[in-house]
This record gives C-alpha cells, structure tokens and sequence, in this order.
C-alpha cells in the first residue's frame, strides 16, 4: 500500500532567482486592453519610432471608451438560447433600465470568484440581474432570464471581442495579439479567468500586465524628467490598487503593490442607492425597502441615477437627484452635496488607506521620498478622493494624465515592448501575493514572498514527515495567512515513487517558476529515487480548455453567419431609430403638418415600414428578409418628411406675411 504524507520542511533550501525578458519579434500590431470594471479602452502604438505615440482606438461610437456592459435580448430567439442578439458597450447600456435581468455589468467583481466568496453574496443583494453557483466548480456564474448560463469570462470575451473588431476595423487589418491589464491585486485565478476571456474572443494574449504598473508606462517612457519613485494610486469601477515603481533611463521596477479587489466606484453607487432608497421610504411610509429592492426595473433606474449624481458632484457642489414614476407613480426627487456623498462615502475612501501605508512600507520608503502620484481610474476625479491622496503623500497629485485612458495607452506600449517596436525599455513587476506549499501539521510555508519581482524562479528542498513514505502531496497556495485554510488553493501535485526512507532523509526539491504573465509552474523531484514531477498551476478559471476549444470551434464554424446577421442587425437598428426619430417628430409638430397633402401619405408609410421593422425582429434570422430595401426605403421616407417640415414652415410663414 502505498505510502504517503505532506511535506515536513527543512532548514536545508537552494534558493535561486532568475531575471529574463521576453521579447519576442512579431510581425503583426499588438493592441492594448484595459479591461475594466465600468469602461475599457484599446490602444496601439501608432509609430514604431516614436515610443510615446501611443494612441487610443475610437468605437464605432466614436467614443474614446466603451461601457463594460454586455446584453443579451431574450425576446429575439427564445427557442434557440445560443442565437440571443446580443448588445455591447452603449448599445447594452442605453436599454438597460428595460432589461435589467439580461444586462450584465461589473462582472470583472466575479471573474475567477467562488459563488460562496463574501464579496459575491454582498453583490447578488444589489445586482438587477441573476448570480448562480456553477455546480461543476462552485465558482459565480451568471444566469438570463430564459436560463442561459455564461461564466464572467464568457461575458469579458464578448466585450474583447467587440474590441478586437473595433480595432480592426480601425486599423484596417486582422489582429489577434493583445496585451490585457488586470487589477496588481488580482490573484492566479482571476488572471487565467481573464486569459481565458481573451482566448474565447480569438485573441492571442501575450501577456497579463498590472494596471497601475501600465499607468506608470503611459506616465514615464522615453521622459527623463520622470524619472524617479511613482506612486499610482488606481481607483475604478471595482478594483482598488496601489503601486510604488522606480523609473530610471528605461527600466520600470516595481517595488511593491497592494489593493483591494473589491472596492471602487460601484461601492460608491451602492452606498448612494441605499440612501435614495431610505430618502424614498421616508417620504412614502407605505412603501417597504423590500417592495423596491425586490424591483429589478427600479434597481436599475436607481443605479443609474445614482452613478449620475456620483459623477456630477466630481465638478459642481450640489445637485438633484430626481426621477419620475419612481415606483407606485411615485416621484423622486432627492437634493445631494458634495459634502453628503463625502461623508457618506468616507469609510470607502478611508478604505483606501491601509493597502497604500503597507505598500509604502513593503518598498522601504516614506511617503516623502515619492516623487510623482498619479491618479487612475474614474473615481479619482472625486476631490475628496484627491485630498485624501494628498494628505497621504504630503503632494498634490500629478494631473497630467488621463485617467481613464492611460492604462489602456500603457498596455499598448508593453505591446510595442513585445513585438519590438518599442526598444531600451524594460518592464520588471512583481506577484501580488506570497506563494508557497502546505508542510507538516497544516503550516504553510512561501517560497515566493509578495511583491517578489517576476519572473522568477525559486527552489527549496523539503523531505518527508513519516518514515517509509513513498509519496507526497504538495499542494500549492497563494495567500498571506500562517496556516494554510487560510490561503488560497491554487495547485495540488503528487510526487510518488519515492524510496522508502526513515523521516527527513529524502531530499525533494520543490522549484516554483513564475513566468512575466504571472503564470506558475511547479516541480518536484527527489534526488536517491530521481523521480520527478512537474505542474501548471493554471486555476480553475471557470472554463475547462475542452470547453475553451469548444467554444472558439463553435465560433469559428458561424462567423461568417454571425457577421452578417449582426451587419443586417446594425441596418435595421439603423433604420428603426430614423423612424422613431420621424414618429417622435411628426406627434410634436402633428398641428404644424397635418394639413400638408402629403402628411397622410407619409403616415401610413411609416406605419409600413413599422411593420416590415417589427417583421423582421420577429424574424431576424430569416435571411430572406430584404434588411437593405427598408433601409433604402427609411432613408427616403425621412428625405420626403423632411421636405414636408419645410413646405409646412414655408406655408406658415406665408400666412404670417
């Protein structure tokens, strides 16, 4: 029977660290992600001979960031779950009120997440859409309301994708190799959970780079005068980090990172819901928090409402917090100071604190022996935010930066860095959390303390805790805690095989190898027996690489299918807003036009061209349907309703005359 035991430690340890770079010569752009909770971006590097040409990519929106929101429109294919249109970035977030179940926002919050983690439970109460735990790996899932199931990263991949094409179209040529930030405080899961999602959209991810290490690459490439200590201070949507880095003649060191990947500006709103919520109950006694938090429709007018007085009281001192037919034909209208959402929002921001005083100390430093701040994310632009940062810092925060659209520019300047465009800089981060082994009695014992520059590649030598053991089972954990149930599993690997030996004599050599992406590889060998074992602790991210192949398959095999409905999607969406823009016109001015001998005509085209609209929404994949002859008939029924606007106004001012 065989024989085995955990690790029992010994004092005897090899210790080795290995710098190297990775730069590998790619013939094609290499495009710059900014995943983030709320808003994303992309950026590439415009000139390879000018390192700060970074430029961010424009949507098709010609917005310079895209929301982070993904909708699925039940109502299109209710018999085929898996053909749902599906809406991203504005398009999602101008309908969300309306279909809150099926509108997916600051999922970053959940990717890699177990269902039973805290700060999940805390979400599913102030979500409008659907949480559930996935029963093959216990990790937060998200369900529609017709019951289609998407992991975090499916609904992130959906977004890339969006991204990849915007950038594309853009650029005027294939791409598929990206460089995605990631929040410094990420653990392994959340980082392979979001490889996956760049793997689902067809992307080649060449490398996850932390967000404020990102920033501080936008901030100080090819510019002396930054030289020196940056601290980035990166609050967003739903991540906290804090970042000190050395920046000297090309070469970017972090020396310590720490954060909060639970806390930004979805907190805020929350906090700020909470309170319309109880404002509403008190004036209109007869209505319960329960009737309203219950209400998935209202949830979601009050979160949007919510973010808009966030966002308003960042440049004026007082605003109205004001909504219509609220619930039960109840109006809202709350009045909100500056002064209110800072104390009311402060245990947040106090929040942010501790993570910087700890980074401080990690790299050595006192908060006067920084040189720059720079601010990052949406929510630094509250300025209590930035005098807290001040008062912390004893400076004023460096404001040349665009803090929602730097960490995208910096993405694509390691992109550069990868490809070689970009030469004479190098990148060395550090792993946010210490990695280590389970040993004898539970302990835990690191072998990668945090903040360790990576790559890197460490060995310690271990034996065994039983006389005659055979085999052991090294299980791999990333966490900070003294006892292992603690910390995080992230990797189990058996060694067996072993020539059975009193305790403590067999030598095991334990090597932990992480790579620039952060990734881990583990090995194990015992020197009398020369057996030897070896892992990727690549963490269960939600989707198995069966499930990843099959997807990307199943997406290969309908994409020909899928561009063409979504360009006959993209017409007709087109063409029904020309009409409800012609409708909205006509009942505003019936009075103006409905004498005009053409105003009756015009009607009942309309009501046609309605009809073929609706026709086809009930149809969509009906590819018979002719999405060009509506098209072509909007835009020549707006040109005739035009002209009647203008022979009504000519008549009118005639009969002035």
């Amino acid at each position: 029977m065989l024989k085995s035991g955990r690790l029992n430690f010994l004092k005897l340890n090899i210790n080795s660290r290995l710098l190297y770079s990775t730069n590998p010569q790619l013939a094609k752009k290499v495009i710059g992600i900014d995943l983030g909770t709320t808003n994303s971006a992309v950026a590439y590097i415009r000139d390879s001979n000018d390192k700060k040409s970074a430029t961010i990519i424009e949507n098709d929106e010609g917005q310079r960031t895209t929301p982070s929101i993904v909708a699925f429109d039940v109502k299109s294919s209710p018999q085929n779950k898996d053909q749902m249109k599906t809406l991203v970035g504005m398009a999602a977030k101008r309908q969300n009120a309306i279909n809150s179940e099926n509108t997916f926002f600051a999922t970053k919050r959940l990717i890699g997440r177990a269902f039973n983690d805290k700060e999940v439970q805390r979400d599913m109460a102030v979500m409008p859409y659907k949480i559930v735990k996935c029963e093959s790996n216990g990790q937060a899932y998200l369900s529609t309301s017709n019951g289609l199931i998407q992991s975090p990263s499916q609904i992130a991949s959906i977004l890339l994708k969006y991204l990849k094409q915007t950038s594309e179209e853009y650029l005027g040529e294939k791409v598929n190799l990206a460089v995605i930030t990631v929040p410094a405080y990420f653990n392994d899961s959340q980082r392979q959970a979001t490889k996956d999602a760049g793997k689902l959209a067809g992307l080649n991810v060449l490398r996850v780079i932390n967000e404020p290490t990102a920033a501080a690459l936008s901030f100080g490439i090819d510019d002396k005068r930054n030289n020196g200590l940056i601290a980035v201070y990166d609050l967003g949507g739903g991540t906290f980090d804090i970042s000190i880095l050395d920046i000297e003649d090309g070469v970017f060191e972090v020396r310590a990172t720490n954060g909060d990947t639970h806390l930004g500006g979805e907190d805020f709103d929350n906090v700020i819901v909470n309170y319309i919520i109880d404002t509403f109950i008190h004036e209109n006694p007869e209505i319960t928090r329960e009737e309203i938090t219950k209400n998935r429709e209202t949830m979601q007018r009050l979160k949007d409402v919510s973010e808009r007085a966030k966002i308003d009281l960042s440049h004026v001192k007082k605003t109205f917090i004001e909504l219509p037919f609220v619930y039960k034909s109840k109006h809202l209208r709350v009045p909100m100071t500056e002064e209110e959402l800072d104390n009311m929002t402060l245990s947040l921001i106090n929040r942010t604190i501790p993570p910087v005083k700890q980074a401080l100390k990690d790299a050595d430093i006192e908060p006067e022996d920084i040189d720059e701040v720079i601010l990052v994310g949406g929510m630094t632009r509250m300025p209590k935010i930035r005098s807290v940062v001040k008062d912390l810092f004893g400076k004023s925060p460096n404001s040349s930066v665009n803090p929602d659209e730097t960490v995208a520019l910096g993405a694509a300047i390691q992109g550069g860095i990868l490809s070689g465009e970009i030469k004479n800089v190098l990148l060395l981060d550090v792993t946010p959390l210490t990695l280590g082994i389970e040993t004898f009695g539970g302990a835990f014992s690191p072998l990668i303390p945090r903040n360790t520059t990576v790559p890197v590649k460490k060995t310690e030598i271990f034996s065994t805790g039983v006389d005659g053991q055979t085999g052991v089972d090294i299980k791999v954990f990333q966490g900070e805690r003294g006892l292992v149930r603690n910390n995080k599993l992230i990797g189990d690997l058996k060694l067996t095989g072993i020539t059975p030996l009193p305790k403590g004599i067999p030598q095991i050599y334990v090597t932990f190898d992480i790579d620039a992406d952060g990734i881990i590889n583990v090995s194990a060998a015992e020197k009398s027996s020369g057996k030897q074992q070896s892992i990727t602790v690549i963490p269960n991210s939600g989707l198995s690489e069966e499930e990843i192949a099959k997807l990307i398959e199943e997406a290969n095999a309908n994409r020909a299918q899928d561009n063409l409905i979504r360009q006959r999607l993209e017409l007709i969406s087109k063409a029904d807003i020309m009409i409800s823009d012609t409708e909205s016109l006509f009942k505003r001015y019936e009075k103006l036009i409905s004498s005009e001998k053409e105003y009756s005509n015009i009607v009942e085209d309309i009501k046609a061209l309605r009809q073929a609209i609706k026709n086809f929404k009930a149809n969509e994949n009906d590819m018979s349907i002719d999405v060009n002859g509506i098209k072509k008939a909007t835009d020549a029924l707006q040109g005739r309703a035009l002209k009647l606007f203008q022979s009504a106004t000519k008549n009118q001012q005639n009969q002035g005359k």
